[in-house]
């Protein structure tokens, strides 16, 4: 084991522990950035997974470049099994149609039964998913129906888990706006961890890599704006305006100016792909804003705002996930696999 992965391993402890004590002293306050937490690993995880077997599919050096990096995202999907548990006691404090009693319009849907064999299906899928990245045996075979049951999963486990805080809201882009941040944070995560070692002209293909997926996010993101805004209807509307005011409101420009005013002036120029310095930093940008707008999207409909115990969950999360999928990354049975072969 390499000092860097016992470091991540002992700063997910440390945040982990953090996290028990904000779990005894504000159970509300914990359980929002539990779940905001696991929406990072689950991006982390699952847009590694889709990235490999996009790379099967496409070809592409950079497969290559960022290869480690995605070998670790996808070895931390299974870690989505045990961080589910504090969600799934948590469904009543977290979910307005979980609570004993409640009886939402949607009630065929979100109910507590069928949310707890669907969130176990997803989690098998993704499993199996994983599994078989890691084999590296016949991706070319898998990869077109595994991205299928991947973004269709993605897109189920979005509307349970976040957009059901919400009961009464509804976008049919819910899924596809978090499928696509998912695969942005996983190539940025990459990117931080292995673009500094790439030659300049791979490193280039990862910063164009990079602009695509965030003019992709934000044109899926405004899509969703205009449809809510032109519609104004009074199921929908609370889900913005909630996120846009005051506080939230204030954090709402942060992300849109690190999630894509900043990275899209930046990578738009050549010499700017090539950068070391540039491409570095928009990558840690990246993976900042995405954690806000976890945040973001979990903490206002609790009515909460961003606390100590959310960033020691944050924490937790993130350094276990790290440091578990290197560690296994680099066992010589997983990292003798080639993943785009």
């Amino acid at each position: 084991m390499t000092a860097s992965v016992r470091n991540l391993l002992l700063l997910g402890l440390v945040g982990l522990a953090a996290s028990a004590l904000g779990w005894h002293l504000e159970p509300k306050q914990f359980y929002g950035g539990w779940l905001a937490a696991l929406t990072v690993l689950a991006g982390f995880g699952l847009g590694s997974v889709a990235l490999v077997l996009t790379n099967v599919l496409t070809g592409g050096r950079w497969g290559a470049v960022v290869q480690p990096s995605l070998r670790a995202g996808t070895a931390a999907v299974p870690l989505l099994l045990p961080a589910a548990i504090p969600l799934a006691l948590g469904l009543s404090i977290l979910y307005p149609w979980a609570q004993p009693g409640a009886h939402p319009a949607n009630a065929f849907y979100l109910n507590v039964p069928d949310f707890a064999w669907r969130g176990a299906a997803y989690l098998v899928i993704w499993l199996v998913l994983a599994v078989l990245v890691l084999a590296g045996v016949g991706l070319r075979r898998i990869a077109p129906p595994a991205l299928f049951v991947l973004g269709v999963s993605v897109s189920f486990a979005a509307i349970d888990t976040t957009m059901s805080l919400d009961p009464g809201f509804t976008s049919s882009v819910y899924g596809m706006i978090t499928a696509c941040d998912m695969v942005l944070l996983a190539l940025s995560v990459a990117v931080l961890i292995t673009a500094g070692q790439a030659p300049d002209a791979l490193r280039a293909d990862l910063g164009k890599l990079l602009l695509a997926l965030v003019i992709l996010f934000i044109y899926l993101d405004f899509v969703q704006l205009l449809i809510v805004w032109q519609s104004d209807l009074a199921s929908e509307s609370p889900w913005y305006l909630v996120r846009s005011r005051g506080y939230w409101g204030a954090l709402r420009i942060a992300i849109a100016v690190g999630h894509f005013a900043l990275p899209f002036a930046l990578l738009l120029s050549s010499r700017m792909q090539r950068s070391r310095r540039v491409i570095l930093g928009v990558a840690g940008l990246l993976v900042f804003v995405e954690v806000l707008r976890a945040w973001w999207t979990v903490l206002p409909a609790l009515g909460l705002r961003i606390g100590w115990i959310d960033v020691a969950c944050m924490v937790g999360v993130g350094g276990i996930a790290l440091g578990v999928g290197s560690w296994v990354a680099e066992r010589p049975a997983i990292a003798g696999r080639a993943h785009h072969v």
